[in-house]
């Protein structure tokens, strides 16, 4: 009796094992589609964290991880150190600025617009317009600067002469790189950032559009006192994700439109760490460098959370 006792209270109380267990196999095929996801999480983020040991060690690729020189904190001394290293800081930072204060308010403004748009057949077409750009890689935009805005073949500078003006360099123009680099950001990506906003306007209660015209609210009113705050919180979660990549400039876009002429303004982060880790072979200061980023983004993506909870947002945990 003891026995059979013991036996009903253990399939009365499951241990944690067996209730983890008849979840899985509850949620089988949801784990099932989750799958990939995971797999390319664990392979391709979390896998490679491993290599950050190479930031303190002067890897030799003969020796492997195990036999290589461990020197602490010297690779971050040098970087630390090195003549040029508030230059690049500049350029990253204003690089990453002027992405966001420019070109992160127009997908905001033109999901509003797409929104006022009531003739459906003309507002797919124009979203599908918009979104194209993003599909294209950064060599074929870099090719669509040069032969717009190049000196010679560019179809801008032609014009110029066709009318008797002279030729703007400006793609060889330092005070015009940063803003070059911005305008193309905001052609490719502009339309691909309106899908968020998009959808979040979509989750705005009808009924409260009602209740504004009913009180004599105009479009503008509308917008402003129901559309944008109902937003709000998706465009605060979009900024403290934003704040999390300020080190991360777009390596391919900045290093397709670099030449000696622009190198002051145009060296940043991800293109050093290019030229002095991979090109150079110095793999554990180039790994140094990227991990100075990811501590610095960290911090950001901490900080700017925080800031929004002050302010009464919820952020992002």
């Amino acid at each position: 009796m003891e026995s059979g006792h013991n036996v009903q209270h253990k399939h009365m109380n499951p241990s944690k094992s067996e209730r983890l267990w008849a979840l899985m196999v509850r949620y089988r095929w949801c784990y099932l589609l989750a799958a990939p996801t995971t797999l390319f999480f664990i392979l391709f983020k979390y896998v490679p964290l491993w290599g950050n040991i190479l930031a303190f060690q002067d890897y030799n690729p003969f020796r492997g991880f195990a036999e290589s020189e461990w020197v602490g904190f010297e690779h971050f001394r040098v970087f630390f150190g090195y003549e040029d290293f508030w230059i690049l800081l500049r350029n990253t930072l204003a690089i990453s600025f002027l992405g966001l204060f420019l070109s992160f308010p127009l997908p905001i403004v033109l999901a509003l617009i797409l929104n006022e748009v009531r003739q459906e057949k003309f507002k797919r077409v124009a979203q599908s317009i918009v979104y194209l750009p993003h599909f294209l890689s950064w060599v074929v935009v870099a090719s669509f600067t040069y032969l717009f805005l190049s000196t010679d073949v560019g179809l801008v500078n032609k014009f110029l002469v066709f009318i008797g003006q002279d030729p703007v360099s400006i793609l060889t123009n330092p005070n015009a790189f940063w803003l070059m680099l911005t305008g193309q950001s905001i052609w490719k990506e502009v339309g691909w950032g309106t899908i968020i906003f998009l959808a979040a306007i979509a989750g705005v209660d009808p009924q409260q559009y009602e209740a504004a015209l009913l009180d004599g609210a105009n479009r503008m009113r509308q917008i402003w006192h129901i559309t944008l705050p109902a937003i709000s919180g998706t465009i605060v979660i979009l900024i403290i994700l934003r704040m999390g990549s300020m080190l991360e400039v777009g390596f391919e876009q900045v290093l397709l439109m670099q030449n000696p002429l622009v190198q002051p303004v145009a060296e940043v982060f991800d293109t050093y760490v290019y030229k002095r880790g991979l090109l150079s072979g110095q793999f554990s200061y180039g790994v140094a460098v990227g991990v100075f980023k990811s501590v610095a983004s960290l911090i950001l993506i901490v900080s700017a959370n925080q800031l929004a909870k002050r302010f009464g947002q919820q952020g992002l945990y």
